[in-house]
């Protein structure tokens, strides 16, 4: 279709290709700069035979690559994000040139050419089922009858699909309803309202921060078959959006009534009333998006009941809500009531296998919330969720919630201990703290610190933070510490000493504020436990999630006791580890069997000054050399200056309390017992004491 003497303007790169397809010899002549493209060269409408009878600006376009065709594209801005942009930027040279630059609406609903598309009106784009109508075939016809062809091949390419019918579909401008962003000031407004909500994981504001300030007018209509109305009339006359507060009023006593079907069901003079002619107004048929809907729940939920309040305190949804329910949420309660609707947001990730796959039915990955309740009990579950970093995607399976159930066993056993401690402990046995020995003192602060950082775990989300926190408590603080030492105490000791009783109120107090904090997680654990001591003559409220966090008393705190005690733990470390090498050793059999010698420094000793020490050991003797420890001695890298050396405890072992001593044997009428169980047995006897060998 080339003629000789043709002159081409064609992109350096693609020129040999165009030529090829053309098949035809071409010679080149010069270079034409971009400036003098956009500057002194118009075109003519391919079409102009058709009636296309106005001047073609040259517009400038990134998104125009030399991977193939010419290096120039047609401009049709109702049928693609780039075409639309670059009209958009081009706005001033397009009414320079005297061209129109409202954007026209050239195929219908059907998929038919309209008329603002002369030559081809009531020609088909595309048919329903997404096949290509006769459209095409008559545009390729008029432009070679115009003689505007230089080639003509086929090109496969990809092009968007429904996602419901899978057929091809083309873009098409629509007249939709929008809310502008700044006309109003809404972007200023909702980001604001970003910097004055608390953000959970931190980073969620960034992420929303970004889309508000980039994002376009808000799009709100849909074109469906059902879903909620946009119920306004419009001017046919100049376009004007009916504000009349009685209309309104009509319309809003319809769908209470009806629903929101009356608006298709009704006729619009109904609705328009006496004051409108129905003939002077379009109805709208378009339905609102359904993000706008979800957008508005907390007008309705919150502002509607009495028993709730507005803002919320709490949004939380999946990490994709940022551009959903959190977006639309905030956009539509800063239009209309100038601020958030939530004071916090909290977005956590997805359930993922523990390979960190998608769940699906055909990797028969899915984990079932139900079986793992039926097989492991809620609480397992619960604990999985709120040890899990939520921040992040979430990975469950056999082996992660067989992890979860040893945590689960730690913690459900230190409730049963502290039961079985508790048994009979009435208020009578309480002991104040200042009369408590400075072990007791010191699990008190611990509760003291817990307390705090529970709360301020709990206030910030960080759920993992709160059950480390429970979990090392329990399994390091208590099981293999206090309770450890104590042991001895509670089964061995008069129900009335001091250092007993001290202990139980103390073990009451763990016990009462540890079935509160569990309460929220081990829901029915902390239940079960809860319920066991009220059977056993305890006070307290019908059930345990009837109660809040009872505030722990200021006086608890003792920094510097904490700091003491830290210390002895470490002195300690160095003793077990020595006893657990004379066990393997097979020097000892257990830690009561040994009397060990700890070469320490002045200064730690003067921090076990006035305590037993071998009690907190769980040894039946000690001493404590204050000397540099002896070649050969246990040391620890960390604790430097301390060494241990395990001896053999001297004595007798008691029958009842297994410690070796000298004393054991010295009272005639309990020869297998220590001076401590013999007293003992023989107050729980109600007989008179004995007189002792030596006396």
């Amino acid at each position: 279709w080339l003629k000789s003497g043709d002159k081409l303007v064609l992109a350096d790169a693609l020129a040999a290709g165009v030529f090829k397809q053309a098949r035809t010899e071409y010679k080149r002549l010069r270079e034409v700069p971009s400036e003098e493209l956009r500057d002194d060269i118009d075109c003519i409408h391919p079409l102009k035979p058709l009636k296309y009878e106005f001047v073609v600006p040259l517009l400038e376009g990134d998104h125009v690559t030399e991977e193939a065709g010419t290096g120039f594209v047609h401009t049709a801005p109702g049928h693609g994000a780039d075409d639309y942009n670059i009209w958009l930027q081009h706005t001033d040279a397009l009414k320079a040139y005297g061209i129109d630059t409202t954007i026209p609406y050239t195929v219908d609903d059907a998929g038919f050419f309209t008329r603002e598309a002369p030559g081809f009106e009531g020609k088909r784009v595309l048919t329903d089922k997404g096949e290509k109508g006769d459209a095409n075939e008559d545009v390729i016809k008029a432009l070679r009858e115009a003689g505007m062809l230089v080639a003509r091949d086929r090109l496969k390419h990809q092009y968007p699909h429904s996602w419901r019918s899978k057929k091809p579909i083309i873009f098409r401008n629509t007249p939709q309803w929008f809310i502008s962003m700044d006309k109003n000031d809404l972007r200023k407004t909702a980001l604001h309202a970003i910097s004055e909500t608390d953000w959970f994981p931190a980073q969620g504001e960034n992420r929303i921060r970004a889309m508000i300030e980039q994002r376009p007018d808000w799009c709100i209509s849909r074109q469906r078959a059902w879903g909620v109305p946009i119920a306004i009339f419009f001017s046919k006359k100049d376009g004007k959006i009916l504000c009349d507060e009685a209309v309104f009023e009509r319309i809003a006593a319809a769908f209470e009534k009806d629903g929101a079907d009356a608006w298709y069901s009704r006729p619009a003079q109904e609705f328009l009333g006496p004051e409108h002619k129905a003939e002077d107004f379009e109805q709208v048929k378009d339905i609102v998006d359904v993000w706008f809907e979800s957008g508005s729940t907390h007008g309705f939920v919150l502002e509607e009941r009495e028993d709730l309040r507005w803002p919320a305190d709490l949004y939380l949804e999946g990490s994709d809500q940022h551009r959903g329910w959190f977006h639309s949420s905030l956009l539509e309660s800063c239009g209309t009531r100038g601020r958030a609707p939530f004071e916090s947001v909290l977005t956590h990730g997805f359930a993922l296998d523990e390979q960190g796959r998608k769940m699906s039915k055909s990797l028969g990955n899915v984990v079932s919330p139900q079986e793992v309740t039926e097989k492991m009990g809620a609480d397992i579950l619960r604990l999985w969720v709120i040890g899990s970093d939520y921040t992040e995607d979430l990975r469950i399976g056999p082996e992660i919630l067989k992890q979860y159930g040893e945590t689960y066993r730690r913690l459900r056993n230190t409730l049963r201990y502290l039961l079985g401690a508790l048994d009979g402990f009435a208020d009578s046995e309480k002991v104040t703290p200042e009369h408590m020995p400075e072990l007791e003192r010191w699990v008190l602060h611990r509760l003291f610190e817990l307390d705090e950082k529970i709360r301020k775990n709990i206030e910030q989300f960080n759920f993992t933070a709160m059950l480390n926190e429970l979990h090392g408590f329990c399994a390091v603080d208590l099981s293999a510490f206090y309770f450890d030492i104590r042991k001895d105490s509670l089964y061995c000791d008069r129900p009335d000493s001091a250092k007993r009783r001290a202990a139980r109120t103390v073990m009451f107090e763990v016990f009462d504020h540890l079935t509160s904090w569990l309460a929220p997680v081990l829901c029915f654990t902390a239940e079960e436990a809860w319920q066991s001591r009220l059977a056993e003559g305890g006070k307290g409220e019908a059930s345990v999630h009837l109660r809040l966090f009872r505030q722990v008393p200021d006086s608890w705190k003792n920094e510097v006791l904490a700091k003491k005690w830290e210390a002895v733990r470490q002195i300690r470390a160095v003793v077990t580890g020595a006893l657990e090498v004379a066990r393997n050793e097979k020097k000892i059999g257990s830690s009561l069997q040994a009397a060990p010698v700890v070469y320490i420094s002045e200064e730690n000793a003067a921090l076990l000054e006035g305590m037993n020490f071998a009690d907190v050991c769980i040894t039946s003797s000690l001493r404590l050399a204050k000397s540099e420890p002896p070649l050969g001695a246990f040391t620890l890298p960390e604790a430097k200056g301390i060494g241990v050396v395990v001896e053999n405890a001297a004595g007798s072992k008691c029958e009842r309390c297994w410690r070796v001593l000298n004393e054991v044997g010295q009272n005639t009428v309990h020869p297998a017992l220590c001076l401590r169980c013999t007293d003992v047995v023989e107050h729980l006897s109600h007989k008179p004491h004995a007189r002792t060998a030596a006396g």
